[in-house]
């Protein structure tokens, strides 16, 4: 059964009665909803309770033409990415309000997590009340550890989000009734206090869920997968941040813990070329993907991750320069220092073959109007949707009718999540070395997936692998990161292009003023075209008169198109009007709460406190 084919919730009847309906009809159960205390009745009724968990944590492409938690259209604030005009803000104010009781609540787009929202801690909760109190008599001691597992891994994936968000945030370990209004305006906990309690969670987790529980359901080695990735984020986030040292060591420690779990298993490795993890109809048997979300247009379930990288449609923003010279020549070296043929040229055709093949797997081989730096991102579309530009796309490439599949959690983030927590324990904390064997289970063993026909035929080539003994020298490197540090960050960087690591990666690392464009002009570039053959469409009287079409020469000369200059349109894309987004402080680091939940505490006699910094 494949997850998402039917996975929506429990199914609601709405019945309309006649005003003649007798009171015993009125008074049957319902057909349709459960009944909470004839509910609960064994493991059926439980995963029936438990699915409903599935859309909202596990997103992929999530369904429409909704970008909550999604690649391209969704994570689109960071660093990598530039759009014409003003760049989008931080938050500046506080939110007249900020909350939301409801399960569907939206995301928070500049903090890539959700709003002050504490329904799904507390569906979290009921679950485990109720396993407690009602289902632990009719199913088994390990079915009961499993479904507890269960309902901690997602409290603490709550948690862990609203955490990286807010800071400090109330936890509540059990489910709270209405009347107890002094545990239900109860104030901030301390971030660390928190995560102590997820740590906790995800400690039982580990201990008690199931290895397998059915295809495309939760099981340990997709929980200890996301337990990685939240346990890295709070570790270094703790450590860069300078807040509790015992705390970063323990939460790293238990990243590598989790990372070894899947990565000894064996069960799945890298032997899929790249794109395929992204633009399959069926990722079913993917050597690379723990866990993915089924797409189906007989079902009506479908997406529009793909069209929005078919070459016609229009994201906003796209790859800059900065990201582009952070990609290795595929001799391992960076731009400055490879003796790669057209190591210094960044043109995308030369970008194409010289650089790391995720280069040529996630950007388009040519200069696209649609795209706001020209390099236009196809990372999330098959090579056959581009070929429809022009065209009329099939349903599969266009609108909201995608059907390719999702990966929801895949091998390369646990390895590069578990090479990083260990480099980190290392560096700051007297744990063991990295070793070269520990660089050839991630970073190596990544680098060394197969090619595909079409890469191979356009030239592209493997990237060297990384050496111990022969680090990259990278004159960019940030003078307070060590080189093995920063390489790793470099290879995440190149892996997730478009997905969802990269503000939380500078959030955790505290390099947020990466989003002050003013430290990098490289940031207002993008690859190096002749607009008159890659770009012609600009060339136009309007554009002339405006004086918007520019490009910026090696040596910092800016060539204006004037309506008789298009010989000399030759150099680095300059996106149109492209401005810095307003100036902003340590505090966006964190999310303020509304005024309104404030005012509501203080109605009811109790106090919430402000975010720091706000």
């Amino acid at each position: 059964m494949k997850y998402f084919k039917y996975i929506y919730g429990l199914p609601v009847m709405v019945c309309l009665f006649m005003a003649s309906c007798k009171k015993d009809v009125l008074d049957r159960p319902p057909l349709t909803d459960y009944v909470d205390g004839q509910y609960w009745r064994g493991e059926d009724d439980i995963r029936m309770y438990a699915n409903a968990y599935y859309p909202n944590y596990f997103n992929g492409y999530n369904s429409g033409f909704t970008a909550d938690y999604t690649p391209v259209r969704g994570y689109t604030f960071s660093d990598d990415l530039t759009g014409k005009n003003v760049q989008a803000n931080f938050e500046s104010s506080i939110p007249t309000s900020r909350g939301s009781a409801a399960e569907g609540a939206e995301w928070l787009a500049t903090y890539a997590g959700p709003t002050w929202n504490f329904s799904w801690v507390r569906k979290s909760n009921v679950m485990i009340n109720r396993l407690d109190n009602v289902a632990k008599p009719k199913i088994s001691t390990e079915a009961y550890n499993h479904w507890s597992a269960v309902a901690r891994f997602f409290r603490g994936f709550e948690y862990s989000r609203l955490v990286s968000v807010f800071g400090d945030v109330p936890y509540f370990d059990k489910e709270v009734a209405d009347t107890d209004l002094a545990t239900l305006y109860k104030d901030r906990d301390a971030r660390g206090v928190v995560m102590d309690k997820v740590y906790d969670d995800f400690k039982f987790v580990m201990a008690n869920m199931r290895e397998n529980d059915g295809a495309q359901y939760l099981n340990k080695y997709i929980a200890a997968a996301f337990i990685s990735r939240f346990m890295l984020f709070e570790g270094t986030y703790e450590h860069y941040h300078g807040l509790d040292a015992a705390r970063a060591k323990k939460y790293l420690e238990f990243a590598v813990e989790a990372g070894d779990y899947v990565i000894n298993s064996n069960k799945y490795n890298f032997t899929r070329d790249f794109k395929s993890i992204f633009s399959s109809d069926n990722l079913a048997g993917h050597p690379e993907v723990l866990l993915y979300r089924t797409y189906d247009a007989a079902l009506a379930v479908t997406h529009s991750i793909g069209s929005y990288q078919n070459g016609t449609e229009v994201v906003g923003v796209d790859g800059n320069l900065v990201l582009i010279k952070s990609f290795l020549l595929n001799d391992g070296k960076v731009w400055q220092n490879s003796a790669v043929t057209g190591a210094n040229s960044f043109t995308i055709a030369d970008l194409v073959k010289t650089r790391d093949p995720r280069f040529e797997a996630s950007f388009y081989d040519k200069a696209l109007v649609p795209s706001a730096t020209l390099l236009y991102g196809f990372k999330f579309a098959s090579r056959d949707a581009l070929t429809y530009i022009g065209k009329t796309y099939p349903a599969a490439w266009g609108s909201n009718t995608n059907t390719s599949d999702a990966p929801v959690i895949r091998l390369a983030e646990v390895v590069l999540n578990w090479v990083e927590a260990k480099a980190v324990l290392a560096q700051y904390f007297g744990a063991a070395a990295v070793t070269q064997a520990d660089l050839n289970k991630s970073v190596n063993a990544i680098r060394n997936r197969p090619l595909d026909a079409a890469a191979i035929a356009k030239g592209v080539l493997k990237t060297a692998p990384l050496t111990i003994g022969s680090l990259p020298v990278d004159p960019a490197r940030d003078a307070d990161v060590p080189d093995l540090i920063w390489e790793i960050r470099r290879e995440r960087r190149m892996e997730f292009v478009f997905e969802h690591t990269r503000l939380l990666d500078l959030k955790r690392w505290k390099k947020l003023n990466n989003m002050n464009f003013s430290t990098n002009p490289d940031y207002f570039l993008g690859p190096w075209v002749n607009v008159q053959t890659e770009a012609p469409a600009y060339l136009t009287p309007a554009n002339a008169t405006a004086g918007n079409v520019k490009v910026k020469k090696a040596d910092g000369t800016i060539v204006t198109y004037n309506g008789t200059n298009a010989a000399a349109m030759v150099g680095y894309w300059m996106v149109t009007n492209a401005t810095n987004r307003n100036a902003f402080t340590d505090r966006a680091y964190l999310a303020p709460v509304g005024q309104a939940q404030i005012i509501q505490y203080q109605e009811k006699g109790y106090k919430l406190t402000q975010t720091t910094g706000w």
